[in-house]
């Protein structure tokens, strides 16, 4: 199984594709995320690399970490999927900071009346 696996990441054009795709097996979330952070700690900025990272920490419940990348991901764009600001407000209000939080979501339903009327 184990051969099979390495023959078939060496035959795909993507290996990030392959590695984000095999979360969860064998360990490999955390090993992953722990190699995606000390990327974006080392400054590699991106919005797929912050993307990972705040879902990977919000996903494990470690609502600290998850707001950290997801106000990264914020700090670089704001043309995002409701679903970032959902998670990054519920990562805000888990550790405390409501009022960030509410700021989030009312730019969020702002987002949200602006896509209707285009």
């Amino acid at each position: 199984m184990l051969v099979s696996l390495l023959s078939y990441n060496g035959y795909t054009q993507n290996p990030k594709v392959y590695i984000t795709d095999r979360v969860g097996e064998n360990y490999a979330y955390v090993n992953v995320t722990k190699t995606y952070e000390r990327v974006a700690e080392k400054g590699y900025k991106s919005v797929d690399l912050f993307q990972k990272l705040g879902n990977a920490f919000y996903t494990d419940l470690d609502m600290v970490k998850a707001a950290k990348w997801y106000g990264e991901l914020f700090a670089m764009t704001t043309d995002l999927d409701a679903i970032y600001y959902n998670q990054y407000a519920k990562s805000l209000c888990a550790i405390g900071e409501d009022e960030k939080a509410d700021y989030i979501m009312a730019k969020l339903k702002e987002k949200s009346n602006t896509a209707k009327y285009k």
